[in-house]
């Protein structure tokens, strides 16, 4: 019977608080006004992560290869925005 309860809790848990584990969009409105800067910075970086998960997900990327399909496409579109070459 405990056990039964102590799984219940955990999935209680695991239900609910999952998703305050998850990190917010940045509004650069919302802060400091001498930090705002930073915060639109951070915002953009955000948003580039968000879409390059997006096309991980659009083209079923494997969880153990999705960090470095990430991490090359955010390196990409940084390079393709500042026009430097591939090396």
């Amino acid at each position: 019977m405990k056990s039964v309860r102590y799984l219940s809790a955990v999935a209680a848990f695991s239900l609910f608080f999952q998703p305050s584990f998850a990190q917010k969009l940045v509004d650069p409105n919302t802060v400091v006004p001498e930090y705002r800067v930073a915060a639109e910075k951070r915002r953009a970086e955000q948003l580039k992560l968000m879409e390059c998960a997006k096309k991980a997900n659009d083209e079923k990327i494997l969880k153990r290869d999705r960090a470095a399909f990430i991490s090359g496409c955010v390196e990409s579109n940084n390079q393709a925005a500042t026009g430097d070459p591939v090396k």
